[in-house]
């Protein structure tokens, strides 16, 4: 159902096909790329059996930044199971130490940016081996959201880069410690404003910022859940999760809680004397300002306190939002959502957040059990529905990876020099840690208007940031990228050359750009369209260096074709 949206808002674009044609050097007459019912549905192999190479890319679409040969042949030899196990052990690698790296070079006076985190973030999609965790932590960072489209937090790139690592280092741990150390670190302070939050005093109230967003978009969401993530409902109405009363109830926890640094004065918890890793260091508490007034909100209480004591609310506080009923289907559909599929069954969520809740042992909150649940359920790994509902939209940032990875894109400067990408008409329309709002580059429940998605009452969250400004721009861009590279001074280009010595062979050339990109789920419709486009370009047999060229401009032909149509951009 997604790819027939898609067919609709890209139905203009294919006029663009013309102008990639010409810079090719060839043309092919080639209509409106329909997408028809995938040729077959995956299964799920008999116990011992390995997954096939195209099982295997497509469980790397959900579990990694995409397929490459070598992650190809390590799914398909050791399995799933095996394969998560072996990434949960690879050791992370921290964004800060390359901004402190770059820091370090630059000339007194001189500070790093945004675009310092932006390498780093691209480097590790690209090229990173623990892929599991770097996917993981994308998804994170669209729940758990920091931007630097604030103009206070853009101030703070060593900071963004340490908040990402923490939603890294947390990742495959425990969803407790995971709540607690997003509260307390100084970037979601400045950024929620939760940071020198004061306690209330005359007509002064603590700011209510932090509290609402922690309990609507972090926990527990707006309306109360059942375990599998449908509605309760009193009177066929929603209930309300929470009430006003508990937002300021709740925002009086994160009072008293600003810079950390070697004291706990007046000058250090309103900004001055600022210690030089203040914003990688977990915010600390200022009793001073704490209220010490009774906090009610989710039906606890901290009672009044005769000595403030920040640190013992913060505990009732995390320790309510991470026990409340909502917050396993709430967080488990929302991971599902990122990783596999916008709409999972009320069945396939209730199983997620059953291993939230006790993941075998006895414990609540494993993110590591939460993970290995998502990627290995029957839903994810045999979906009785892919050819209507199942499925996502892929976004533009996991598309760009999914080219650089697929095609061993390497950096000249080994640097990964690709900044803002914000230009929906020039570029991809979305840079990571970039959102602008706290509700993320899209929310979970959006619902593209008057669409065959809305008449059949389901979400398609990235659609809301697909328009046909977006969807020309990112055809244009990759018009580009394909054969020239990107970032800063073509910086970052693909390795070709296993394609190449296919080009000869149209359906051969497919068929591998296929699978890399698709998992081989690309229709015999398609498949034809784009290999006539492709044998189109006439590779001559007189001159080799021509015939050279001809057969480059067929493997960026294919993969264009590939990378533009619906049948690609709907992860199924």
């Amino acid at each position: 159902m997604a790819a027939t949206i898609f067919k609709q808002r890209f139905r203009i674009s294919i006029l663009l096909l013309s102008f990639f044609l010409a810079s090719c050097g060839g043309s092919a007459n080639i209509g409106p790329l329909t997408p028809v019912k995938p040729p077959t549905t995956p299964t799920t192999p008999p116990t011992g059996t390995a997954p096939t190479q195209e099982e295997a890319v497509r469980f790397l679409a959900q579990a990694s930044f995409g397929a490459n040969t070598t992650s190809i042949s390590s799914v398909s030899s050791s399995g799933y199971a095996a394969w998560i196990d072996g990434q949960f052990a690879k050791p992370q690698k921290l964004h800060r130490t390359y901004v402190e790296s770059i820091a370090a070079t630059l000339p007194a006076g001189t500070n790093v940016n945004a675009n310092q985190f932006y390498e780093s973030f691209w480097q590790q999609a690209a090229t990173g081996d623990d892929q599991l965790r770097q996917r993981v932590t994308y998804a994170l960072s669209q729940i758990f959201v920091v931007s630097f489209a604030d103009s206070s937090v853009n101030n703070y790139p060593r900071g963004v880069a340490s908040y990402y690592d923490t939603l890294t280092t947390h990742a495959f741990g425990n969803f407790r410690n995971l709540l607690e150390a997003v509260s307390l670190h100084p970037m979601m302070g400045v950024y929620l404003t939760s940071l020198r939050n004061q306690k209330e005093s005359g007509t002064r109230v603590p700011d209510e910022n932090y509290a609402r967003e922690v309990m609507q978009l972090f926990t527990i969401g707006l309306n109360e859940l059942n375990p599998d993530g449908t509605l309760k409902l009193a009177n066929g109405k929603p209930i309300e999760t929470y009430t006003n009363a508990d937002i300021t109830g709740l925002a009086k926890v994160f009072t008293g809680w600003s810079w950390a640094g070697p004291d706990k004065s007046d000058t250090r918890f309103f900004g001055g004397n600022a210690d030089a890793n203040r914003e990688i260091s977990p915010m600390q508490s200022y009793p001073k300002y704490h209220s010490t007034s009774e906090k009610k909100f989710l039906g606890v209480t901290v009672p009044v306190q005769t000595s403030a004591d920040p640190e013992a609310s913060l505990r009732v506080a995390m320790d309510r939002l991470f026990n409340h009923s909502n917050t396993g289907p709430f967080i488990s559909n929302q991971l599902i959502q990122r990783l596999v599929t916008s709409n999972p069954s009320p069945q396939y969520v209730g199983r997620v957040a059953a291993v939230f809740a006790n993941n075998g042992k006895g414990v609540r909150g494993d993110m590591k059990a939460v993970v290995k649940a998502i990627l290995t359920d029957s839903e994810a790994r045999t979906p009785t529905n892919v050819t209507s509902n199942f499925g996502k939209l892929r976004e533009p940032v996991l598309r760009l990876a999914n080219w650089m990875r697929a095609f061993d894109a390497q950096s000249t400067s080994s640097r990964f020099l690709l900044g803002n990408m914000d230009d929906p008409l020039s570029s991809i329309g979305q840079t990571p840690m970039r959102s602008p709002t706290v509700f993320n580059f899209y929310r979970s429940g959006y619902v593209p208007p008057n669409t065959t998605i809305a008449t059949a009452n389901l979400v398609a969250p990235e659609f809301q940031i697909t328009a046909e400004t977006s969807v020309v721009g990112y055809l244009n861009f990759m018009r580009d990228v394909i054969p020239n590279g990107t970032g800063s001074s073509r910086d970052i280009k693909a390795n070709y050359t296993s394609l190449i010595a296919l080009a000869d062979t149209p359906d051969k050339l497919f068929d591998r750009v296929s699978l890399l990109l698709a998992a081989n789920r690309l229709s015999a419709d398609l498949k034809t369209k784009v290999t006539t486009a492709a044998g189109s370009v006439t590779i001559p047999t007189n001159n080799p260096t021509t015939a050279d060229t001809a057969r480059r401009n067929r493997v960026y032909l294919t993969i264009f074709l590939v990378m533009a149509s619906p049948e690609y951009l709907v992860q199924q």
